[in-house]
């Protein structure tokens, strides 16, 4: 399975995207931060990140996204950037026909860490090693992105299929 993760932000957008199944290590295609400036209009910020993103997904061809749920913040400012920057990466995957997954920040960490409290260094420090890579991904965004390729490869195929399961109870057709 080939999966796009997106960490959100409207400055730094991280992206990565790793190939792998369930309980084996993941493979490292690509990882990316797209950048908007601060002073740039917001709407020209948005248009960017769409198109960046359309362009990752086009180019890296994934079986499905995963883009880390918006939590509130204390600064409002920041987590209204963050939350349209998440729905554009959302819109990015629904429009390429893609299933996508959210996941919390506190979900990524236990699956990558195993504890849903690991810190940042953690968190680079388990995708460096669970990568096989050389040295971190830098910046932190593009680490995160992979940290949230890795969660749902390990768990979004079988959340996935859940899903479908009871979606398909609920139309009335069991398979």
């Amino acid at each position: 399975m080939r999966v796009l993760g997106v960490d959100p932000g409207l400055t730094r957008c991280g992206v990565g995207v790793v190939e792998g199944v369930p309980g084996r290590p993941c493979t490292l295609i690509a990882y990316y931060v797209v950048y908007t400036d601060p002073a740039d209009d917001l709407s020209l910020r948005l248009l960017h990140l769409d198109h960046s993103l359309t362009k990752l997904v086009a180019e890296h061809q994934p079986e499905s996204v995963a883009v880390e749920r918006v939590f509130s913040q204390h600064n409002v400012r920041t987590v209204m950037g963050t939350a349209q920057a998440s729905g554009i990466a959302v819109l990015a995957g629904a429009r390429a026909g893609l299933p996508v997954q959210t996941y919390t920040p506190s979900e990524v960490k236990a699956a990558v860490t195993g504890s849903g409290q690991a810190d940042k260094a953690q968190m680079t420090a388990m995708v460096t090693r669970l990568l096989r890579l050389a040295e971190p991904p830098k910046p932190a965004d593009a680490a995160d992105a992979l940290a949230l390729a890795i969660c749902h490869v390990w768990r979004g195929g079988t959340r996935s299929k859940l899903a479908a399961a009871a979606d398909r109870v609920r139309r009335g057709g069991a398979r």
